[in-house]
């Protein structure tokens, strides 16, 4: 995200912001690693996964994870839907990053610190026997909406419906849905007013994120929104797919 943004995410409680000029597409090309944060730890809907061996585990792991031993890992890739966010932590933890990225899975975080960094932000650990194996079903979070409920508003198959694009003016240049208005996320409060209270605003940027803090600046400002994360890929003007 921009330097804005970021200040603008450190306003809305967003924590371990950096900033990569380049924007997300830079990001991941430069192979850097992302830290979930402690609360979508707690609360998100991801798979926790503890790589340690099981006998460390039980001394003490975090809530909700579920302990598959590193030499392991291997083995339990079917288990993993390609659509969940997966969070891993262990002291084979960045490998076990990679080895998952690799699987296909779009979404892979570290915990930040790993489970030592977790302690140290006061929060306790569970003992005893941690679950073995992989659940996970995709829930929809605070004013998230579905992907097939976008993809209709984007054909222009929901009336009431607008695509809110947030992403940069760099990137909506390369293309952007033609039922839609683009806002860069650093000038949305600003220029707020552009927009119909009588529209649902359904928000998109190019994984989420950026469409996660619209969305909590448009219910601030009391608009009818709802936000999509999902990675939104746009290759020229009305050519975009969301996964």
């Amino acid at each position: 995200m921009s330097t804005t943004s970021a200040g603008l995410a450190k306003k809305l409680g967003y924590t371990n912001i950096k900033v990569m000029l380049k924007g997300v597409p830079g990001w991941k090309k430069a192979k850097n690693k992302v830290v979930a944060s402690d609360a979508h730890i707690e609360k998100g809907n991801i798979i926790l996964v503890d790589v340690r061996p099981a006998a460390e585990a039980a001394k003490g792991f975090i809530d909700r994870a579920v302990n598959i031993p590193f030499d392991e890992l291997e083995d339990a890739k079917d288990d993993f839907p390609l659509k969940a966010p997966v969070v891993v932590y262990g002291d084979d933890a960045e490998k076990a990053y990679s080895m998952i990225a690799k699987w296909g899975l779009k979404t892979v975080a570290l915990v930040d610190g790993g489970l030592e960094g977790y302690v140290s932000r006061g929060h306790a650990l569970k003992s005893g026997e941690p679950d073995i194996d992989v659940s996970w079903e995709r829930k929809l979070g605070e004013g998230e909406v579905t992907l097939d409920e976008f993809i209709k508003a984007s054909e222009g198959k929901v009336a009431e419906a607008m695509i809110l694009d947030v992403r940069t003016t760099d990137e909506t240049a390369k293309g952007q849905y033609s039922n839609s208005v683009a806002i860069p996320l650093d000038e949305l409060e600003g220029r707020i007013a552009e927009l119909s209270k009588d529209k649902e605003y359904l928000i998109h940027c190019s994984t989420g994120a950026r469409a996660e803090m619209a969305y909590a600046i448009m219910k601030k400002a009391g608009m009818k929104s709802r936000c999509l994360i999902a990675d939104v890929e746009c290759t020229a003007p009305g050519e975009c797919s969301a996964d």
